[in-house]
């Protein structure tokens, strides 16, 4: 899964994009809200961390931009104004949810997390589908009681795909959300990484479809 940090504190951006990139999440970063828009628009984030005090344009400008164009990607808002009013704009901007500074990185991370989960309609806390459960604080999955061990990009293409099971997934949307920007997006290797996959969890769990892309079991 990918994210875009927006964050114009240097010291925070980078240890938000560590603390992330540890999470299991691929972590783009933007220091101004010009080019936060951008990339919003541009690139295929499954959620945006967004602050409000940017330079060149707001990030509650940035936001409303988003959701006036039909942007919907899941948004967590940022702000060291922790007052109930700037809570009532970002929501009505169209925020998902809200973090006042200062803040743990772990209740960052849980809230990525939550709001990922919600968008994808699991409710339950845990990402559970085909006889698995991903294990998100660990990165491991287990599957019918064994708990499996994961790679860091094993990790994140596996929760992408117990997102979105039943659904043809291309090797170009899989890259898309593995990868940050600054990656060497070889979509040829995520082939290498559906066959660790395969031999962890067995055959039948990731499906191939010829010319179109993979498959992912049916939600439970």
């Amino acid at each position: 899964m990918r994210l875009l940090v927006v964050e114009d504190d240097d010291p925070l951006r980078e240890a938000l994009e560590r603390t992330l990139t540890q999470a299991g999440y691929a972590v783009d970063t933007a220091a101004n809200g010009v080019d936060a828009e951008h990339l919003g628009d541009t690139e295929p984030y499954d959620a945006i961390v967004l602050d409000l005090g940017l330079p060149r344009r707001p990030g509650l400008e940035v936001l409303r931009h988003w959701r006036t164009r039909g942007n919907a990607i899941p948004v967590i808002i940022l702000t060291a104004r922790d007052t109930w009013q700037e809570k009532v704009d970002g929501f009505k901007a169209g925020a998902d949810d809200y973090l006042g500074k200062p803040f743990h990185v772990e209740e960052l991370v849980a809230r990525v997390n939550a709001i990922i989960r919600r968008r994808h309609g699991e409710t339950k806390g845990a990402i559970e589908t085909a006889e698995l459960r991903l294990d998100e604080e660990r990165q491991t999955v287990t599957h019918r009681g064994q708990t499996i061990e994961l790679t860091g990009t094993e990790f994140r293409l596996l929760r992408y795909f117990m997102l979105h099971p039943g659904k043809i997934l291309s090797k170009t949307e899989l890259t898309e959300h593995v990868y940050d920007f600054d990656s060497d997006r070889d979509s040829n290797v995520i082939e290498v990484y559906i066959r660790r996959l395969r031999e962890k969890l067995g055959d039948g769990v990731i499906q191939t479809r010829r010319g179109q892309g993979y498959v992912f079991g049916s939600k439970t």
